[in-house]
């Protein structure tokens, strides 16, 4: 985790730009602002400089398809990176709901994520949903490489709206590599006072406390 104050970056229009490739980075906003598509700019500037060797994609989305709009969703919607090239399945366990891939060269971990407040229909099973998030995302975490060079996170909040969820394991492992960028949902439109939104915000303020910058996104 860093040891300063985070430095807090309010974003313009250009989507590069905004992330550094260095140190710790935390895109937050509302949906649909642009989160996922500068994480994914920022995987590509980094894979084109420095190569797909060493480079972990941890993708926490879940997608979740209401009134015709799809909620959320993962990286490989934003870039060709993901998809194709030697794409392999390494590992695929439906039980935990999580899946490694390995898309021209990179480690992938797939998270097959619940939106528990969307999901769930009282606020107990959204509690059970967060937990399975988290569950799934912690197996993950434990097969994701010792060593990586880049990080990037997509959703990062997601398995960390459980009690179970360890925001200081995901920044611990982050801070082994040069780079690490994470988006999280930040907004308070899908609820304040339910047990995953308070959750949630306390994982928000670990994320924050631990990353070397954060970029807000209106």
């Amino acid at each position: 985790m860093s040891d300063h104050d985070s430095d807090v970056v309010e974003a313009g229009d250009d989507a590069s730009r905004s992330v550094p490739l260095a140190g710790t980075t935390l895109v937050l906003g509302p949906s649909n602002v642009g989160k996922t598509t500068r994480t994914a700019r920022a995987l590509e500037r980094w894979v084109a400089a420095h190569g797909s060797d060493g480079v972990v994609v941890l993708d926490f989305a879940p997608e979740l398809e209401r009134d015709g709009r799809l909620l959320g969703g993962r990286l490989d919607r934003f870039t060709d990176l993901l998809v194709g090239g030697d794409d392999e399945t390494a590992w695929n366990d439906p039980a935990e709901r999580t899946a490694v891939r390995r898309p021209n060269g990179l480690w992938y971990g797939v998270l097959d994520a619940h939106a528990p407040r969307a999901e769930g229909s009282t606020e107990d099973a959204a509690v059970a949903l967060a937990g399975e998030n988290a569950a799934g995302a912690a197996r993950l975490l434990e097969r994701a490489p010792a060593d990586p060079r880049a990080v990037f996170v997509n959703d990062a909040t997601i398995p960390l709206q459980h009690p179970t969820g360890d925001a200081d394991s995901l920044l611990g492992y982050c801070d082994g590599a040069a780079v690490a960028v994470l988006n999280a949902f930040e907004s308070d439109e899908l609820g304040v006072d339910d047990a995953i939104s308070r959750r949630e915000r306390d994982a928000l303020e670990t994320l924050v406390a631990g990353a070397d910058r954060v970029v807000r996104l209106a």
